[in-house]
């Protein structure tokens, strides 16, 4: 059977995506499993085992979108989520069985809608895409290997090079991308920062996206002489996924960073917003070892959380010297 996943959002909702991606391809070898995703995710796709061909949505009209997914003879597929574009490209295509959640008005192209009521937050984002799979195959197991994704040390061994890397690493991103809903400021972070380069058994390095250029000037002002690492990613995805891989502790707010780390299995100490939306509950990633602290938006309880924060990660230190 020819499957289309529909997961065209950004990098983190597309790593929710991976463990439906996996359990669909393990449930029978013989399912091919095609991926529809937004460019900035094509090259991970790519190197997903369990992804035997990958649809870039460059943002085509409907009516050429729905042109290639035709070409690729899909028999069914799974909207993780929808819009009225990619629920009608296919409608056009033609897909006998089209599966998405009912929600919007863009369920009505769909020929299985399944009730799930995210906002409600009873389990995570990758659990509700899981529970679509049971609509096509309902004996389906979904169960997925932790971590997910794996990769060779090559890129690990030529950054520990060009930095004199020797010791475990312990990273710090300090970014706000993607759609998460609350952050340290950078001052704070370099508070973390401190606390880290004072254990002199692990290299301390923060982590700067393409697009974090401010950032990383001002981090580079204020820590001037300092042991840490300041690194900017301007590489693929798939390159920055090889480092963490390698990584020990990765602390960041929950963007595509965090769910980039905890796919490839590495420790997580991780700030969500103080709501059910943007909650650890909902956005809990697919990995093992993973903490998770609720930022409030401000006063006492935002400092008392600092706190908390600053005490468990000298808890995660003593457990890498």
């Amino acid at each position: 059977m020819n499957i289309l996943v529909v997961r065209n959002d950004k990098l983190g909702d597309f790593i929710t995506a991976l463990p439906t991606l996996y359990v669909l391809k393990h449930h029978n070898p013989s399912n091919r499993i095609i991926a529809l995703v937004a460019p900035l995710n094509r090259k991970l796709a790519l190197s997903c085992d369990f992804i035997d061909e990958v649809i870039v949505d460059k943002g085509d009209d409907i009516l050429e979108l729905a042109y290639t997914i035709k070409k690729a003879n899909i028999d069914a597929s799974i909207t993780l989520f929808s819009n009225t574009r990619v629920a009608l490209a296919q409608w056009i295509a033609r897909i006998p069985i089209r599966i998405a959640p009912a929600t919007k008005i863009a369920q009505i192209f769909y020929n299985r809608r399944i009730t799930q009521r995210r906002s409600e937050v009873k389990m995570a984002e990758f659990e509700y895409n899981l529970e679509l799979t049971k609509a096509l195959f309902p004996d389906i197991s979904l169960d997925f290997p932790q971590p997910l994704l794996h990769f060779d040390e090559d890129n690990f061994k030529v950054f520990c090079e060009e930095y004199t890397i020797t010791k475990p690493v312990v990273a710090f991103h300090p970014g706000f991308g993607g759609s998460s809903d609350a952050n340290w400021t950078l001052g704070e972070y370099l508070e973390l920062v401190k606390i880290a380069k004072s254990d002199e058994n692990i290299n301390v390095v923060m982590t700067f996206g393409p697009d974090e250029e401010k950032l990383y000037e001002e981090a580079k002002e204020l820590l001037g002489e300092s042991r840490v690492i300041l690194y900017r990613s301007l590489g693929s995805v798939v390159d920055f996924a090889a480092l963490l891989s390698r990584f020990k502790l990765f602390i960041s707010t929950s963007t595509g960073t965090y769910h980039l780390a905890s796919a490839v299995g590495c420790e997580t100490l991780t700030f969500f917003g103080d709501s059910r939306f943007a909650s650890a509950s909902r956005w809990k990633s697919i990995g093992a070892k993973q903490h998770h602290f609720m930022i409030p938006p401000e006063g006492e309880g935002r400092s008392a959380m600092f706190e908390t924060v600053k005490q468990a990660l000298k808890n995660r230190l003593l457990t890498l010297s």
